[in-house]
């Protein structure tokens, strides 16, 4: 059954070949969706994990969330250093790390903060920040590179890197005249820190002192900024609790006591804010994929259909070597369930090279890669609902057969 089922389909390869290509374009792009989607929830809540909260002027949780774990974006105004150091006392933190943004180096962002940074952040599920090459940068002409950095343009230790003004990918403003030089390459994370380049907060400091608006007062200490060992302004501050019972206390005391208008967000909350945006997006998505899926199995149908009419002299001649109604029935299943089982097979290797070919450009624009482990019980779920599908699809046509009588193929139509 099997080998004649496979030579009925191979004499008609061209239609088939179609009809595998379109139901194998359809497991791949419902297959795609949905490791898009989860390999991007991964990805983000990986990042954010470890900070308690997120300190940063008034704003949009989700923005803020963005601009500082991600890169993508920005805090808009800047916070006082001296608001840093009350937020640093308050009772229930364990530590505070500052940011400061506004720069990129050839379109991947720039981060000021301390040494710190490296010591408290976590990512995938705890895991510690390592140097695959170097060491944190000690002085303020130095900088601590992503490993999607240093792949991307081959930096090493000791390499020079120029960074420029602005959050964009083009900037006409380049700090030509502080170079900075590598002192650190981070192990890879799978996180958007793998395409962050960090400098120190005196470093990003010194940057922008010809931006800042020159003081009224020429002897008063904002204009002796240069000489103060930390910035007058930050942008935001990630934080760790040393007692989780005191992020409630924290987030009130910033809201009611701060001289500043500052918002405590909760890395958590705020992603699953961005997951309620996204969400209709991904619904679409998933419909869109969904429809494409049923049209192929009708496709699927329509061609088996198709082919019962060309095909009559060829069920009337098995009849009449002895096969059974249920034999002919048989083998219109089995090519169908032949050309599902192709489909998937086609399209869970299409999906393996979309995966390979489309993770350079999600990394390098969005700072997160598609994985390309073994495929889930959730995507096996999905790839056995369609070949059930499929079997389903395919009585149809194999019901008209069933019924055909022996006569019907041997009399000529006019």
């Amino acid at each position: 059954m099997i080998v004649y089922a496979f030579q009925s389909l191979w004499n008609r390869r061209l239609v088939v070949a179609l009809t595998v290509l379109s139901l194998a374009m359809a497991i791949a792009l419902i297959l795609g969706v949905e490791r898009l989607r989860d390999s991007a929830r991964a990805s983000f809540a990986n990042t954010a994990s470890g900070i308690d909260l997120i300190i940063a002027p008034r704003g949009n949780d989700v923005q803020i969330l963005m601009a500082t774990v991600f890169g993508v974006g920005s805090t808009g105004t800047a916070m006082q250093w001296e608001s840093y150091e009350k937020i640093s006392r308050m009772p229930g933190v364990g530590w505070t790390v500052p940011l400061m943004m506004g720069d990129n180096h050839r379109g991947y962002p720039v981060i000021g903060t301390t040494p710190s940074y490296f010591e408290h952040f976590r990512h995938s599920g705890g895991s510690q920040l390592m140097f695959s090459d170097g060491r944190p940068f000690g002085t303020g002409d130095e900088a601590v590179i992503g490993s999607e950095v240093a792949v991307r343009f081959g930096y090493g230790i000791g390499d020079s890197l120029v960074n420029a003004h602005g959050a964009g990918a083009v900037s006409f403003e380049m700090h030509d005249d502080a170079p900075f030089s590598v002192s650190g390459i981070l192990k890879p994370t799978g996180t958007a820190v793998d395409r962050m380049v960090f400098i120190s907060t005196n470093g990003f400091d010194a940057l922008h002192e010809g931006y800042r608006q020159p003081a009224a007062d020429p002897f008063s200490s904002a204009a002796d900024a240069k000489t103060q060992e930390h910035p007058q302004q930050i942008n935001a501050v990630f934080l760790g609790l040393s007692q989780r019972t005191a992020i409630l206390g924290i987030q009130r005391a910033l809201q009611t006591e701060s001289d500043e208008a500052l918002s405590a967000v909760m890395p958590n909350v705020a992603l699953l804010q961005l997951w309620s945006i996204t969400g209709t997006a991904e619904g679409a998505l998933q419909l869109m994929s969904i429809a494409v899926a049923a049209a192929s199995l009708i496709g699927m149908v329509v061609m088996l259909s198709a082919a019962l009419e060309a095909r009559r002299r060829e069920f009337a001649i098995l009849r009449s070597v002895g096969a059974a109604p249920r034999t002919v029935f048989g083998l219109i299943v089995s090519e169908a369930l032949m050309m599902a089982l192709m489909g998937i097979l086609l399209g869970l290797l299409l999906l393996t090279v979309a995966v390979f070919l489309a993770n350079p450009i999600l990394s390098a624009n969005f700072g997160f890669r598609l994985q390309l482990a073994a495929f889930s019980a959730h995507e096996m779920l999905i790839v056995l609902a369609v070949f059930c599908f499929a079997a389903l699809a395919s009585l149809l046509p194999a019901w008209r057969v069933y019924r055909t009588t022996l006569s019907d193929g041997l009399t000529a139509r006019l």
